[in-house]
């Protein structure tokens, strides 16, 4: 059985970081991209960062770019998100998802396997 745990999330400053970890199992997921997306109350899931298979691309919502860092490690099946210089309408459930395919998508529906997602609240 295909799980994706999500952890890291909890309440920051502005101006503050958190790091993401997405932890995979039931699966290996080398070979394919890997994203993260949040949902803010009320609004609908968005594409916040994504990470090709095999590492070497990565993409990010411009409203998170020059601030969020994508990183992968195969080896253990795991999928990071570093965020710096929180801001309060980062504030939202984020969550990591398994791609189709190897390469980048950006939709919602390109990708397969969701976790459970972790809470960020970024107070002002």
């Amino acid at each position: 059985q295909v799980q994706l745990v999500e952890s890291g999330g909890g309440l920051v400053q502005a101006g503050g970081s958190l790091r993401l970890s997405c932890a995979a199992s039931g699966r290996t997921f080398s070979n394919y991209a890997m994203g993260w997306f949040r949902q803010a109350p009320g609004k609908a899931r968005e594409f916040v960062a994504a990470i090709s298979w095999t590492g070497g691309r990565t993409s990010y919502a411009d409203s998170v770019k020059g601030r969020f860092t994508i990183s992968r490690d195969n080896a253990k099946n795991t999928v990071y998100l570093q965020m710096n210089s929180l801001k309060p309408e980062d504030t939202a459930v984020y969550y990591c998802a398994v791609c189709r395919g190897p390469n980048i998508l950006t939709m919602v529906n390109g990708y397969d396997y969701w976790g459970q997602g972790t809470q960020v609240t970024v107070s002002s």
